[in-house]
C-alpha cells in the first residue's frame, strides 16, 4: 500500500473526502450567515437552529406524511424560509441601525427558544434519515469506494453556492440588495421597497441553512442539538472569509473542510480546534479576514450608568455595604444558603463581564474559559496539590488572570463583532483543551473537591463557615468593580467606550487601557469561579461551555448594562427562574430564551437601567412643579 508522509494514501483520501463533505456544510452555511451579515449587519446566531429545522423538517415530513428526500429538499427550505420572514418582519426589523451585537443577542435567544423547543417535543437523542434509495450506493473511483450520496453533497452544494454568489453579483436583484445595505434612503427614493429586500434576504439566508440541514439529515442523525454543534464552527469560518464576503464564505468553507480532515490524519488531537487555530491567525495577520472589506465599528452596547458611580457622595458607599451585609446576613436564616450562594457567584461573574461591555463597549463570548478555568484549577490545587482554600482560590484568579492576558494580547485589537468572535474562538479552544486534558477528568470533571481548613486553621467544611467565606469574596469583586468604575481609570474606559478616536486625540493608549480592564474583568471572573468551585465542590465542562457566556450575558441584558447594580439583580433573577422553573417541571431554557428576547426587544435598558431612567425623570421635573403658582 502507497504512502504519503508516513500516511496510507487510502486514509488520506478518505479524509479528504470526508473533509470535502464537512466543508461544503460550513460553505452552504457559513453562506447564509455572509448573505445575513453581508446584507443586514445581523450576526445570526439562530443559523443553526434553522439547520437544525432543515433536517427535523425532513425527518417530519417522511414519518408522519410519507414526503421522501426529494420533494422535502425543497419544501423544507421554504417553510423555514416563510418562518424566516415571520422573525425579521416581527422582530428583527426592530433593531436595523443599532448595533450589530443586539442582533446577535436577539437571535441568540431566538436559536435557545426553537432548540429547546424541540429538545422537549423529542429528546436529545439523534434519529436516522434514510438515504434515498438511487444514490444508496457507492462507486469506485481508483484509490477508494466514493458512496453516491456523499458525491451528490459535495456537488450539489458547490452548486447552491454558486447560484447564489451570481444571485448576489450578477443579476439586478443583487444589485438592488447591495444598494439597499449601503445607501437604503437613496434606494428607497428610486421607488425600490427596501424592507422587502431585507426580508427576502433574512428569507434566503434561512432557507440556504435549511437546505444544509435536509442535505446533511442522511449522514448525521437529525437531533434537536445539532445545530449547537456546528454553529460556533460556521462562524469560524465566516470570520475567517470575512464578515459578509459571500465569495470568502464559500472558499473557505471548503477549505477548512479540508483541513480539518487533514488535520485528523496527521494529529488528530488537534482536529476540534484547527479551525478555532486558523481563524486566531488569521485575524492577527488580516483583522477583517481573507476576503473581508472592512472592519466592523465598535460596539455601542451599553447604558446610563450615574446611579452606581457617584461619586459625590462618598458616605453612600459603607452605607451600601453595611446594608448587603445585613441582607446577606438575613438570607441566611431565609434562604436555602447554597441558593444564595450560588446567586453571588454568578452575580459576580455578571458583574465582571459587565465591566467590559458596559463600561468599555467590548462584547466577549469567551468568559465562561476564564470562570472555568479557575473553578478547574482551584478544583485540581485543592484536591491534587492539597492546598489551602485562600491558595486554592488565589491560583484560579492568577491562572484565570493570565488567560485574560493572553486572550486580551490577540483580541484587543479588534473591534465589534471580529473581537466577540476571537473571544468566542479562544474559549472554544480552551474548551477543547479541558474536554481533552487528563487533570480535568473530561466529560465527568472534578468531583468530591475538599474545602479544607483556611489558613491551615479554620474549617469551611459546614455551610455556615463557606458561606461567610464566599459571602466576603463576592463583596470584595463587588468593591473592586466599583472602585475600578468610579476611578480615573475607569472615567478613561468610559471615554473609550463613548468616542475612541476622540480618546486617542487626547493621547490615551487605547490598547493598553482596553488590555488592562480585559484583564481586570477576567481575575473577577476567575475569583467567581474559583468561588463556584468551592461551594458545590466540583467544576465540570459546563463552566466553560460558550452557553455560559450567553447566559451570562443574559444576566448582564436582563438587570442593565453598564450599571452596577444591574448585573447582580439580573443574576439573582435568572438563577431564580431556573430553580424554580427546574422545579416546576416548565422548559427552563425556552422561558430564559423568551426573557431574552423580550429583553432586546421592548427595555434594553434592563431593569436597573429603566428603574434608573424613571427617576432621573421624575428628579429632572421636580423643580418645574415647584416653579408653578400654588391654587392656595
Amino acid at each position: 500500500m502507497s504512502t504519503i508522509l508516513g500516511v496510507p494514501s487510502q486514509a488520506l483520501f478518505v479524509q479528504i473526502l470526508i473533509g470535502l463533505i464537512n466543508g461544503s456544510f460550513y460553505a452552504v452555511l457559513s453562506l447564509g450567515l455572509a448573505v445575513i451579515f453581508g446584507m443586514l449587519h445581523v450576526i445570526n446566531f439562530a443559523h443553526g437552529a434553522m439547520y437544525m429545522l432543515g433536517a427535523f423538517l425532513a425527518w417530519l415530513m417522511l414519518t408522519y406524511c410519507g414526503i421522501g428526500y426529494w420533494p422535502a429538499l425543497i419544501l423544507a427550505p421554504l417553510i423555514v424560509a416563510a418562518l424566516g420572514v415571520v422573525i425579521e418582519k416581527t422582530m428583527l426589523s426592530k433593531l436595523y441601525g443599532l448595533d450589530a451585537l443586539y442582533g446577535l443577542l436577539l437571535t441568540f435567544g431566538i436559536a435557545i427558544i426553537i432548540e429547546d423547543a424541540f429538545r422537549i417535543q423529542f429528546g436529545t437523542s439523534g434519529r436516522p434519515y434514510p438515504m434515498p434509495a438511487i444514490l444508496d450506493d457507492a462507486v469506485d473511483i481508483g484509490f477508494m469506494m466514493l458512496p453516491l450520496y456523499r458525491g451528490w453533497v459535495i456537488l450539489f452544494s458547490f452548486v447552491v453556492c454558486l447560484a447564489t454568489w451570481l444571485l448576489m453579483e450578477r443579476t439586478k436583484l443583487g444589485s438592488y440588495l447591495r444598494a439597499a445595505t449601503e445607501k437604503p434612503v437613496l434606494v428607497q427614493a428610486f421607488g425600490i421597497n427596501v424592507p422587502l429586500l431585507m426580508t427576502i434576504t433574512y428569507a434566503l439566508g434561512a432557507g440556504l441553512a435549511a437546505l444544509a440541514g435536509v442535505l446533511a439529515a442522511p449522514i448525521y442523525q437529525v437531533g434537536p442539538l445539532m445545530g449547537q454543534n456546528i454553529i460556533v464552527v460556521v462562524f469560524a469560518v465566516v470570520v475567517i472569509g470575512g464578515m459578509g464576503s459571500i465569495f470568502g464564505a464559500i472558499v473557505t468553507g471548503y477549505a477548512l473542510g479540508i483541513l480539518e480532515g487533514l488535520t485528523k490524519v496527521f494529529y488528530p488531537e488537534a482536529s476540534s480546534t484547527v479551525i478555532f487555530i486558523a481563524m486566531v491567525v488569521v485575524l492577527l495577520i488580516r483583522p477583517t479576514g481573507l476576503f473581508g472589506k472592512q472592519e466592523a465599528p465598535p460596539s455601542s452596547v451599553h447604558a446610563d450608568s450615574g446611579l452606581s458611580t457617584d461619586t459625590e457622595k462618598p458616605w453612600l458607599v459603607p452605607l451600601v455595604f453595611a446594608v448587603a451585609c445585613l441582607i446577606l446576613l438575613a438570607c441566611y436564616f431565609i434562604i436555602y444558603p447554597v441558593f444564595v450562594m450560588n446567586v453571588l457567584c454568578f452575580a459576580l461573574f455578571a458583574a465582571a463581564f459587565n465591566l467590559l461591555l458596559g463600561y468599555v463597549g467590548l462584547m466577549s463570548f469567551g468568559h465562561a474559559a476564564f470562570f472555568g478555568g479557575a473553578a478547574y484549577i482551584t478544583a485540581y490545587a485543592l484536591q491534587s496539590w492539597g492546598l489551602t482554600p485562600e491558595l486554592g482560590i488565589l491560583a484560579g484568579v492568577v491562572f484565570a488572570t493570565a488567560l485574560g492576558l493572553v486572550f486580551g494580547f490577540l483580541a484587543i485589537r479588534r473591534q465589534g463583532i471580529y473581537f466577540a468572535m476571537i473571544t468566542l474562538a479562544l474559549a472554544q479552544m480552551f474548551y477543547f483543551y479541558c474536554l481533552q486534558a487528563p487533570f480535568t477528568g473530561g466529560e465527568d470533571g472534578i468531583q468530591g473537591i475538599p474545602r479544607g481548613k483556611l489558613f491551615g486553621l479554620i474549617s469551611i467544611a459546614d455551610t455556615r463557615a463557606i458561606y461567610v467565606v464566599v459571602s466576603a469574596l463576592c463583596l470584595f469583586g463587588f468593591f473592586m468593580i466599583w472602585r475600578i468604575a468610579n476611578s480615573p481609570f475607569g472615567n478613561i474606559l468610559k471615554a473609550i467606550r463613548d468616542n475612541e478616536p476622540r480618546a486617542i486625540s487626547l493621547g490615551y493608549r487605547v490598547e493598553r487601557y482596553k488590555l488592562l480592564a480585559f484583564v481586570m474583568s477576567a481575575a473577577l471572573t476567575g475569583l467567581a469561579g474559583a468561588a463556584h468551585a468551592l461551594v458545590f465542590q466540583f467544576a465540570s465542562l459546563t463552566e466553560v461551555a460558550w452557553h455560559a457566556s450567553g447566559q451570562v450575558a443574559l444576566m448582564t441584558l436582563l438587570g442593565g448594562v453598564g450599571t452596577l447594580l444591574g448585573p447582580i439583580v439580573g443574576a439573582a433573577l435568572v438563577v431564580t427562574l431556573q430553580s424554580y422553573l427546574a422545579s416546576s417541571g416548565l422548559p427552563v431554557n425556552m422561558v430564559l430564551g423568551l426573557i431574552f428576547v423580550v429583553c432586546v426587544l421592548l427595555f434594553r435598558r434592563g431593569i436597573v437601567g429603566e428603574a434608573y431612567r424613571l427617576l432621573r425623570y421624575r428628579m429632572r421635573s421636580r423643580p418645574a412643579r415647584r416653579d408653578q403658582p400654588s391654587m392656595i
